[in-house]
C-alpha cells in the first residue's frame, strides 16, 4: 500500500499512514509514535484496538494509544539514575503535588518516542519499517540512539520487531502500547486473561517499584489459570523471567466470545493495565467513545525502573550492542 497523508499535528507537521496486510489481518500504522491506529481481523466488523481520527487528536488526547513507548518505557523513580558512576537527571513527565516539575519520568518523558513523528523508511504489502533518530540528551538520556520498528503481518499474526543502537552507554526499554478490545464491548470486563507469571513487581502508591516482588497466589490478579478480568483494577508488571529470552515466549493470552489473542515476546515482563484512567473527549474509531476500561494494555518490556533496582533484569545498552525485541500478536476467532 502507498503512504497516505493522515493529517497534521497542531504545529502543522504532517502525520502519514500505511496499511499493511490483506488476508486474515490488516493494520493501519501511523508515523506518529510508530502507532498501530487500527487493526482488523477478517470476519469481524469491530476494530481490535483503540484509535483516534486526526493528528491533532493524537497529540492532544491520546494516552499512548498504539505507540512505541521509549527511550525507557514505564516509570523511572524521581527521573534519575546512576550509570557507570554518573548521575543522570531526566526530564520529568508531569507535575508533583506541589506544582513543581516531577516527580518521575514515564515512557521517556513529555516528548518520548510515542509523541514523535517517525520516518517511514520502507514498506510493502505486508510490512512497514519506521525509524527514529534520538540525539544525546533526548529526554535527558545520554547517547545518540538510532531506533527502528518493523511491523509485519503473516496470516493472522502481527510481529513487532524493535531494534536500537547507541554511541554511548544509555538505557533502552521499548514497549508496544496498544489498547486492545477484542469483542467490541464498551469495556474489557468480559475478557478472560492468562499470564504465565506468579509474581508482579511490587510498587508504591505512585506505581514506583519498591525493589520487591509480590506473590500472586490466591489473589484476583493471579492469571496463571484463565480468569475473567471482571472489574479488577490492575496496572502491574508481571514477571515472566529474570532475563530477556533469546526467542519469543508466551507472555499472555486473551479470550473473548468473539476474538482471541496470544502474545509471545523476548521480554522478561509484561505490563498489564486495565485502562481505568481512559477518558478521551473526542470520538475514536467508528465514532466510538472511549471511557474507563474501554481497552486493556499488555506491554512486553523489561521490568520498570530496573536501573534503580540492581536485582531486576537490566535495560542498559552500550556501544557495539544492538537492542532487539520481538513481540508477536496472533489473533483467532473464538
Amino acid at each position: 500500500m502507498s503512504i497516505q497523508e493522515f493529517g497534521p499535528l497542531p504545529d502543522g507537521t504532517m502525520v502519514h499512514s500505511v496499511t499493511i496486510g490483506s488476508g486474515d489481518l490488516r493494520a493501519e500504522i501511523l508515523s506518529w509514535g510508530a502507532c498501530i491506529r487500527d487493526l482488523r481481523l477478517t470476519g469481524f466488523d469491530h476494530p481490535l484496538v483503540l484509535g483516534l481520527n486526526s493528528g491533532a487528536d493524537y497529540a492532544q488526547h491520546s494516552p499512548h494509544f498504539g505507540v512505541i513507548a521509549g527511550r525507557c518505557a514505564n516509570r523511572i523513580n524521581k527521573a534519575r539514575f546512576k550509570l557507570d558512576g554518573q548521575t543522570i537527571q531526566l526530564q520529568y513527565s508531569g507535575e508533583s503535588k506541589t506544582g513543581q516539575p516531577g516527580p518521575h519520568q514515564l515512557h521517556g518523558g513529555p516528548k518520548g518516542y510515542g509523541k514523535r513523528v517517525w520516518i517511514i523508511a520502507d514498506h510493502g504489502p505486508d510490512f512497514v519499517t519506521l525509524t527514529l533518530h534520538s540525539p544525546a540528551g533526548d529526554g535527558g538520556y545520554p547517547g545518540t540512539a538510532e531506533i527502528s520498528c518493523t511491523y509485519r503481518i503473516s496470516g493472522a499474526t502481527l510481529t513487532c520487531d524493535l531494534q536500537a543502537t547507541t554511541d554511548a552507554p544509555t538505557l533502552m526499554n521499548l514497549a508496544q502500547h496498544s489498547y486492545f478490545n477484542l469483542n467490541g464491548d464498551s469495556t474489557i470486563n468480559a475478557h478472560r486473561l492468562h499470564i504465565p507469571a506468579g509474581q508482579v513487581v511490587a510498587v508504591d502508591a505512585e506505581l514506583i517499584p519498591t525493589g520487591d516482588l509480590t506473590d500472586l497466589a490466591g489473589s484476583d490478579q493471579d492469571f496463571r489459570q484463565p480468569l475473567p478480568i471482571a472489574e479488577t483494577k490492575i496496572d502491574h508488571n508481571y514477571c515472566l523471567g529474570r532475563a530477556r529470552f533469546e526467542s519469543p515466549r508466551l507472555a499472555a493470552r486473551v479470550e473473548t466470545d468473539a476474538v482471541c489473542m496470544e502474545i509471545h515476546s523476548t521480554e522478561p515482563g509484561v505490563q498489564f493495565y486495565t485502562g481505568d484512567k481512559i477518558a478521551v473527549p473526542v470520538a475514536g474509531l467508528e465514532g466510538r467513545h472511549y471511557g474507563p476500561r474501554a481497552g486493556l494494555c499488555l506491554e512486553p518490556q523489561i521490568w520498570p525502573d530496573a536501573i534503580n533496582n540492581p536485582s531486576f533484569p537490566q535495560a542498559i545498552l552500550r556501544p557495539g550492542e544492538t537492542y532487539h525485541q520481538i513481540s508477536t500478536f496472533t489473533f483467532s476467532p473464538a
